[in-house]
Formats: structure tokens, sequence, C-alpha cells
């Protein structure tokens, strides 16, 4: 399938759910999209903001780790250069 077709099925798909919200909060059908969205989204963003967190501080860690290493190379280079 054509990368340009289903960005075009994204697009239909989140125009339409946009619409479909916007009608039941509009015409008041009873199905509770809006809220339920709220409520889903209350549900969803802070695990999001965690997994965020964790994300960021396990490159951190990483990037701690690499930089030790790297200065622990450069010791060993000067050693050695010293030796010469």
């Amino acid at each position: 399938m054509h990368p340009l077709t289903k960005a075009a099925i994204g697009v239909l798909l989140m125009v339409a759910t946009v619409a479909v919200v916007a009608y039941d909060y509009l015409q008041n059908w009873g199905f509770g999209l809006l809220e339920a969205f709220i409520i889903v989204l209350k549900g969803v963003v802070p695990p999001f903001v965690f997994l965020i967190g964790l994300f960021i501080f396990w490159l951190e860690i990483d990037e701690w780790k690499i930089e030790k290493e790297l200065q622990k190379e450069e010791e060993e280079e000067k050693k050695k250069s010293k030796k010469k």
C-alpha cells in the first residue's frame, strides 16, 4: 500500500473520531464519548509521563557510564604516552 494512502486513512480516522465526539457532545446522544475519553486520558497520561521519566533516567545513566569509560581510556592513554 502506498504511504500516501496510509496517511490519508490516518487522517480520515482522526477527522471521523473528532467529528463523532463533537457531534456526541453537541447533540447529547448520551453515549458519553467525551467523558469516557477524558477518563481514559486521565488513566493513560500518568503512566506515560512515568515511562518518559524512566527513559530519560536510563539515557542519562547510560551517558554517565560512557563518560566514565572514556575518562578511564584517556587515563590509560596518558599512562602509555608517559612510558614512551
